[in-house]
């Protein structure tokens, strides 16, 4: 690993307070003013207000105020909307990538590469599709009796959505986000996490430049105890948050108290399992770059390897080498590969879970030990000789940290990639088809790639989520759109007369549906058709049937 350049934080400080949108306006919070601080250098680089208790709920507020008039509108309105945000973002996207670099800490390139260019992709197809992927669906009923009726699904707009995003990526989670559900008419209010509050602000910026009307979009700056309020607000009728297990479960808690479903896309602790006729050079470098992106605060970077052991070494060997190649260092300078972690408790775990992996016997092949000088900074480290007993294979680590583990056979390797309390995504790397679909059928997970790692976050068509304790619902792709909706059943009959199952019952009813059980559910083919002939036949059929019915929808019998 190669220290790299000078930080460069002190040229250009950011001067002024910032302050929450609320209704298309700038509200001075009443909770205090904080500074937010780069974490290369510990240099203030901005500040904002915080709101307080009395004044969060008018975000909420002017959200539901704003829903009725933006769910009505077209989807060309909509789609005309994040049209002007993907130009903007384009005509912006360098000071955009800059401002992502100094408040969270990943290079200016990686700002570019992880957050906005998925945020253009995202908000092209979802420009380009929605409307087709919400387009009502006719389905036919399946019941003989209700054959002639019409009937469609319609995924209407499900009201104000509150979106809690966290400091890792804190500009293409939430703006994807956001997208999604102003595409299916909702109105928004985001609570940006508190370490990255100034990116969360410009997000509101850009759809306001967009000409995005007044209180659809609402972003809070407030304390992580004050957001608590939000939760509760039962004008909220969907809650999507992204972010820890233990905070995940408390925001579904609270938001049953309200009966408000949530979409809780939480941590990772993703394997690799790399088989001994996998390509080793690309296994190796992709293997890297999926564990150390952003500093390792990636849900789904690689926290675990599983490598045969006819190739462990020769793996290994790789993998330290590439590592000790990441250039570590100030993350505005164009030849830096990895910034410093964002926040200083973050580092604090990562360097818990090496010890205790070195106190039980790891190996440290390199990295392991905090730079001196500012920043939160933590060299990427490779551990060997590690076991499930140790707390950097168990639980999330959420930095720079690599553990690779020696298997005897693929089976071994899958078996411990699925000793896991989470199932967010997971990797096999192989050369065989056989071993590649062996990998996706038995790896538990919401996400499997082959010979690749983290790169469907950015595929618009993916959806996103995990599997156990990383996660519920989907966001991204058709699955997350939908789930920005609520599906609304819609039937009709422009029939004459009455039905058959209509008052009044008497005997000849009573007779006449247990004919018709035997027409829909008789084990016997002939049986069945004996019954339906007896059905059709029935005076109260005759009467009230759809006679010339009876032949189309004789499938929905077998």
């Amino acid at each position: 690993m190669e220290a790299h350049s000078t930080l460069q934080e002190d040229a250009n400080p950011k001067t002024g307070v910032e302050h929450s949108i609320v209704a298309g306006a700038r509200v001075a919070g009443r909770g205090g003013v904080q500074e937010a601080f780069s974490p290369a250098s510990a240099v203030a680089i901005g500040a904002f207000s915080l709101l307080d208790e009395t004044q969060t709920p008018q975000a909420a507020a002017a959200a539901a105020a704003a829903f009725g008039e933006w769910a009505a509108t077209s989807f060309s309105v909509r789609r005309r909307i994040l049209d002007r945000v993907r130009t903007v973002l384009v005509e912006e996207a360098e000071s955009m990538a800059v401002l992502i670099s100094r408040e969270q800490g990943k290079p200016v390139a990686e700002a570019h590469l992880a957050e906005i260019l998925p945020a253009l992709d995202h908000l092209k197809h979802l420009a380009s599709h929605a409307e087709e992927i919400l387009t009502p669906q006719e389905t036919e009923p399946a019941v003989f009796l209700i054959g002639h009726k019409q009937a469609r699904i319609e995924f209407k707009p499900i009201g104000p959505v509150l979106i809690i995003t966290p400091w890792n990526y804190p500009f293409s989670i939430p703006l994807t986000g956001i997208a999604a559900a102003l595409m299916a008419g909702n109105s928004v209010v985001l609570k940006p996490a508190p370490a990255t509050t100034l990116i969360g602000l410009a997000i509101g910026d850009l759809f306001a430049r967009a000409g995005l009307p007044p209180g659809v979009l609402n972003v809070v700056a407030c304390d992580d105890t004050v957001a608590a309020s939000l939760v509760k607000d039962p004008r909220f009728r969907k809650i999507l948050f992204t972010g820890s297990v233990p905070t995940g479960r408390r925001i579904m808690a609270s938001a049953a108290g309200q009966g408000t479903p949530v979409t809780l896309e939480l941590g990772g602790k993703d394997p690799a399992v790399v088989c001994a006729d996998a390509d080793l050079e690309r296994a190796a470098s992709g293997i890297v770059w999926a564990a150390f992106l952003n500093a390792g605060q990636t849900c789904a970077s690689v926290e675990r390897v599983y490598v045969e052991e006819a190739v462990a070494d020769v793996f290994i060997t790789k993998v330290i080498e590439k590592t000790k190649a990441i250039r570590m260092g100030d993350p505005l300078d164009a030849g830096t590969d990895m910034g410093p972690l964002t926040l200083e408790r973050q580092r604090a775990i990562v360097e818990g879970h090496v010890e205790d992996a070195r106190a039980r016997g790891a190996r440290i092949e390199t990295g392991g030990q905090r730079p001196e000088g500012p920043g939160h900074f933590y060299p990427p480290t490779v551990l060997t000789n590690v076991d499930h007993t140790m707390a950097v294979m168990r639980d999330e680590t959420f930095g720079p940290v690599l553990p690779i583990m020696r298997v005897k056979t693929v089976d071994e390797g899958i078996r411990l990639a699925n000793d896991s309390a989470y199932g967010l995504t997971a990797s096999g790397w192989t050369s065989s088809e056989a071993t590649a679909e062996k990998l996706e059928r038995e790896l538990q997970a919401g996400v499997v790639t082959i010979n690749d790692h983290v790169y469907t976050f950015s595929e618009p068509t993916s959806p996103w989520g995990g599997i156990k304790a990383s996660g519920i619902g989907r966001t991204h792709g058709s699955l997350g759109l939908r789930e920005m909706t609520q599906p609304k059943y819609v039937a009709r009959d422009m029939s004459r007369g009455g039905e058959v199952w209509w008052y009044p019952y008497g005997p000849e009813f009573k007779n006449m549906m247990a004919g018709a059980l035997r027409s829909f559910h008789h084990p016997f083919i002939l049986a069945r058709l004996f019954a339906l002939s007896k059905l059709s036949l029935s005076k109260r059929y005759l009467a009230r049937g759809r006679k010339l019915r009876v032949i189309p929808d004789l499938f929905k019998l077998f």
